[in-house]
């Protein structure tokens, strides 16, 4: 490891430094050197080198960042060529252990626990960015160090926004509140999303609604597992379909173009981990084994459009799980965040 060696007049004003002294100890490196010796030490082991792997910066252009790379490994060199080392890095993230899986439990566990006293909280009146705040407080509050992005916080119609995270709106009597919200624990995300009504109880039009996308969620959890040989694409259009059942049930009439760019205009789930939306390099089309973690989100945002029944006009539910898959059962690292109809009222309600 490199690092910045002690130095008491900067470690006053910007705290302490591990120096080299400690870094074997604390963090178990077998070596340890100045920062300031990085780029001798690589001209050192690397004149047999003919191939690298690096990452290089995702903001500069291609051919400046392919020379900035090529100069810190020394232009003397005989490299032939740069090669990624995200997407190897990424593989190797893609299934977790068994002490990830324990973190993520407690990351999911601690934010589930925010959600039971967000939705405690909750009144009309109140505005969005208290509810972010309430959130915030109680993920730190159980060991969280931070959220692990800016959350949504969308009452009414603003759910109908999929990244809406301006989050300063008043919540109203009647509405609906869509939280998308999840705190980091050990450095492992957490990525939640729970709908429920202001005052404490669905109407008929909500529920009806809520009920439909509590389907789909439950449904698609069920198909987590390697046994049944699918991958989240294949979970996605699954999803897809039974939504559109579902929908149809309670008087949608809708067709493909509306389901997928209007209704549902999202991905069902993504992997997760040490990032929300995790190894971003590696697409979903591959199968889910046993120890990957993916979310499970379906939705439905009605916008205010006379194709689509008018008691649903202005209503966006989404219900998110993080789920670790299994060998043939599914473990919701979400579970304890209440989504039943019958859970999410009685909580409302028992403050």
């Amino acid at each position: 490891m490199f690092v910045l060696p002690k130095n008491a007049d900067e470690e006053l004003w910007d705290g302490p430094r591990t120096g080299i002294e400690g870094v074997k100890e604390l963090f178990g490196a077998d070596e340890a050197f100045e920062s300031k010796r990085f780029a001798s030490y690589l001209k050192q082991i690397m004149g047999s080198y003919k191939h690298v792997f690096m990452d290089k910066p995702d903001h500069m252009p291609t051919l400046l960042s392919d020379a900035c790379a090529k100069n810190l490994i020394e232009p003397g060199l005989r490299i032939k060529s740069l090669l990624p080392l995200s997407k190897i890095v990424q593989e190797l993230r893609m299934i977790k252990s068994s002490s990830e899986i324990e973190v993520m439990k407690k990351s999911g566990l601690i934010s589930s626990k925010a959600f039971v006293e967000a939705m405690k909280w909750t009144r009309p009146g109140m505005t969005e960015a208290q509810m972010w705040a309430k959130f915030d407080y109680e993920i730190r509050m159980r060991g969280s160090t931070t959220l692990a992005y800016v959350p949504v916080v969308a009452g009414g119609p603003n759910a109908l926004t999929m990244h809406y995270v301006r989050n300063d709106m008043e919540l109203k009597d009647q509405d609906l509140v869509l939280v998308d919200c999840g705190g980091e624990y050990g450095g492992y995300a957490s990525d939640i999303t729970r709908t429920w009504p202001v005052n404490g109880k669905f109407s008929d039009a909500q529920k009806e609604l809520y009920q439909a996308v509590l389907t789909v969620n439950k449904t698609c959890i069920k198909m987590c597992t390697e046994s049944n040989n699918i991958s989240l694409n294949g979970i996605h259009s699954h999803s897809v379909k039974l939504m559109k059942e579902e929908l149809y049930k309670i008087g949608f009439n809708v067709t493909g173009w509306d389901m997928e760019r209007v209704l549902y205009p999202h991905h069902v789930g993504h992997y997760l981990g040490l990032d929300v939306h995790d190894l971003y390099e590696l697409d979903r089309s591959r199968k889910l084994k046993t120890n990957m973690v993916v979310t499970i989100e379906p939705g439905i945002y009605v916008p205010y459009d006379d194709k689509f029944p008018s008691k649903y006009q202005g209503i966006g539910i989404r219900i998110e799980d993080n789920v670790v898959i299994g060998k043939s059962e599914p473990y919701v690292l979400s579970s304890n965040a209440p989504k039943e109809i019958v859970d999410i009222e009685f909580c409302c309600n028992n403050h």
